[in-house]
């Protein structure tokens, strides 16, 4: 744990930075406003935001992957918005690969999963066309277009949020079809999960007692509307013998929030991937 810390920590200075970030949309959390037909749906994929910019692949903040090239060849010369993925569960070895400065053999197990074209002025449900006919003609495992699929009403997608989950997946995306790409937070977009999650700085290590004696046993935390409280759940015994630093951003889990707003339930998720 201790050195998938320092990789964390670390990866933005590791990076090349270019001067602005790529202008990428953004989703916002589950709330339907239309019938639910009108949406596509994906799975949630946990890994790394990827912006191939038609010649190099990009960070979400806007720094540059040392991608192998045969990882990239044959790719468009258009911009491209997806997730760097190895599989379900497997965030910490995604983002250990592509933090390398030097191209790795380990990028044999990731692929650019896509879910968009930024420039393409066509509605999502065309775009998901032009993303199929780019990834025909690239005819490479490493690019790929992430499955998108339609339900018709509310009950399916929680059968099928449940399924995910249960399979270690994250949760679901949902995209309005008549949309077309919009730079910046947008509610065409939505995200749902099981749970809603938030980011807090780590204020100081508690120290356990009982089983935990000699180790942490909470950290409190200050989110960034300036609740202060403490999390002492979620953690592995590994992370709690060299636990998240004071000073790093965590990401938590929760559900719900109580009438001063602390998070109800909380529970450590990951130091913070800060290209996320």
């Amino acid at each position: 744990m201790k050195y998938f810390t320092i990789l964390i920590l670390l990866f933005t200075s590791l990076c090349v930075a270019y001067e602005t970030p790529p202008a990428i949309q953004l989703a916002t959390q589950y709330n339907l406003k239309h019938d639910i037909k009108q949406y596509w749906i994906s799975e949630k994929l946990d890994g790394v935001r990827g912006y191939w910019n038609g010649s190099e692949l990009l960070t979400k903040n806007g720094n540059l992957l040392h991608t192998p090239k045969w990882f990239t060849a044959n790719w468009p010369t258009y911009p491209i918005d997806g997730e760097l993925w190895i599989g379900r569960h497997q965030f910490e070895q995604t983002i250990s690969c592509v933090k390398q400065q030097k191209t790795n053999i380990c990028w044999k197990k990731i692929r650019f999963m896509i879910f968009d074209l930024p420039l393409s002025k066509t509605v999502f449900t065309q775009r998901i066309e032009e993303i199929k006919a780019s990834v025909e003609k690239v005819n490479s495992p490493y690019f790929q277009a992430i499955s998108q699929f339609k339900l018709s009403s509310v009950a399916q997608l929680n059968q099928k949020l449940k399924t995910i989950v249960k399979h270690k997946g994250e949760g679901l995306m949902l995209h309005y079809q008549d949309a077309l790409y919009t730079v910046g937070r947008t509610n065409n977009i939505m995200k749902l999960k099981p749970y809603q999650d938030a980011e807090a700085v780590v204020l100081k290590h508690i120290t356990g007692k009982g089983k935990y004696q000699g180790m942490l046993g909470a950290i409190q935390v200050k989110t960034y509307d300036g609740i202060v409280f403490k999390i002492g759940t979620g953690f592995s015994d590994k992370e709690r013998k060299t636990p998240p630093p004071v000073g790093s951003t965590i990401t938590f889990k929760y559900i719900g929030k109580t009438q001063k707003g602390v998070p109800k339930f909380a529970s450590f998720l990951r130091i913070r991937e800060q290209e996320q």
